[in-house]
């Protein structure tokens, strides 16, 4: 493992807090039928559930953390879309969520994605699949592919984020998060240096309508990474939860040329 250090967000693990950043629901349903399903163990007694949506073995993978009110059998539906641009999708809970043990926390978020991601390449290597992966992150779920992005850059092979951010303070404040703002500046300086050490290709996709999460934060972001090849793909009329349907084409083609061509 190279790049910073793990980032630990345990201090913010307050139930004032978290009630505000996450929605779990204890929900999973059977696998499609050309997909399955991984229980990666996080700690004594608790694993996190994830599924792989296989399309084709030689196919490259999206290793996808999903936004704070999903749950891995929503993608069901949505993987069939990732098939028809030949990338393989595996979609990875958080604790509390699906079928995943624990409660959700922001310190065992960051933690539990570094075991996510390696117990996600073994299996592919097990399995004989093509071992090669580019992480994204959905909002909440951009903190773990950052996180990953930072210290994994030589095992990813890009980086995709959709409605992320790179303030806590900011988003805390425009979701009415109780917090003492000169603490949470601290991190904030920290994911700013996060994202400037990451040298991965990297794609942003925020909506311009985005109220939750400002688009002007996925422009911050997008400034601060330090990658050489990086594109910022604003989706007009597009809001913090309809993003892919009302961009839908230009989402898709722009995670095809990303992955598959190696250029925006």
């Amino acid at each position: 493992m190279e790049g910073l250090r793990m980032m630990d967000l345990s201090f913010l693990d307050r139930p004032s807090i978290l009630s505000f950043i996450f929605y779990p629901r204890k929900e999973f349903k059977d696998h499609p039928g050309n997909g399955f399903d991984l229980f990666i163990p996080v700690e004594h007694q608790i694993s996190i559930s994830s599924r792989f949506y296989l399309g084709h073995s030689q196919w490259p993978w999206i290793l996808y953390f999903h936004g704070n009110g999903e749950v891995v059998s929503d993608y069901d539906e949505l993987a069939p879309f990732y098939h028809q641009i030949e990338v393989n999708l595996v979609v990875a809970d958080y604790r509390g969520y699906g079928a995943s043990g624990g409660e959700p926390a922001l310190g065992h978020l960051i933690r539990d994605s570094h075991k996510i991601f390696l117990a996600i390449k073994e299996e592919l290597l097990t399995r004989g699949l093509r071992n090669e992966v580019w992480v994204m992150g959905r909002s909440l779920g951009s903190l773990s592919a950052l996180e990953l992005a930072s210290l994994f850059h030589e095992e990813i092979k890009g980086l995709i984020i959709e409605s992320g951010a790179i303030s806590m303070v900011r988003i805390f404040r425009n979701l009415g998060v109780p917090i003492d703002g000169r603490t949470v500046e601290k991190i904030d300086r920290e994911w700013e240096e996060k994202a400037k050490g990451i040298s991965l290709p990297s794609l942003i996709i925020h909506g311009a309508q985005d109220r939750l999460v400002p688009v002007e934060e996925g422009r911050q972001l997008y400034r601060c990474l330090g990658s050489k090849e990086k594109k910022l793909l604003i989706i007009p009329q597009a809001t913090h939860n309809d993003i892919l349907w009302v961009g839908f084409k230009d989402y898709f083609k722009a995670i095809h040329d990303f992955i598959k061509e190696g250029h925006f």
